[in-house]
């Protein structure tokens, strides 16, 4: 049985895809795309460092392990573009609109979501690491160690910052939270598997 929320693009045994499936698409990714919005509202300034504490890491943790790696990919696509376009979808910054966000000091790490949840999905629907608590934590943590390098590697070029000062901004704060968020993610991930198999 496959996991997460199988939704084709396109299919060798249809090739032509249906409207309902196209709907049922684009309704996952809209759903998906504001559901990281909500949580990227959901933020805490840090005064030592330009980047927020928010819960929008976890979100694009858990669609990486809910959602097949194309359709992922998609939905984070898609947040970015709406983020892009002027959107209140990203952590509240009135200084920094629209797509001036994605080159301002997160935008490393909101460049990095698309590859790092679809990197998720993989990993997560690998025989090896599928149908466990330990196997989603351990592709969550894969793809937030995505996030985290890509965040830090932004800011550091941004700020002219040293690799220990653009750890100590942009990674190191958020060991600890990141952990508790890929803890969450993957039992909620687990959880989804094991009421699947039950009603399978």
């Amino acid at each position: 049985m496959s996991k997460g929320l199988s939704v084709p693009f396109t299919s060798a045994a249809s090739p032509v895809v249906t409207p309902a499936v196209w709907l049922r698409t684009v309704g996952i990714v809209l759903a998906g795309s504001a559901f990281v919005a909500v949580c990227a509202h959901i933020a805490l300034p840090l005064y030592f460092t330009p980047v927020p504490l928010t819960l929008q890491t976890f979100a694009v943790l858990l669609l990486g392990l809910l959602l097949p790696p194309r359709l992922v990919a998609a939905t984070l696509a898609a947040y970015l573009a709406e983020g892009a376009l002027g959107l209140p979808v990203f952590a509240p910054s009135p200084a920094i609109p629209g797509m001036a966000h994605l080159l301002g000091p997160t935008g490393g790490y909101l460049l990095a979501y698309p590859v790092a949840a679809a990197l998720i999905s993989l990993l997560w629907r690998r025989a090896s690491l599928s149908r466990s608590f330990a196997g989603a934590a351990l592709s969550a943590a894969a793809g937030d160690l995505v996030i985290l390098a890509c965040g830090a590697l932004w800011l550091a070029v941004l700020t002219h910052a040293s690799v220990p000062s653009a750890l100590t901004l942009s990674v190191i704060p958020f060991l600890p939270g990141d952990a508790l968020k890929i803890a969450a993610a993957a039992a909620m991930a687990a959880g989804v598997q094991h009421l699947r198999r039950r009603a399978a």
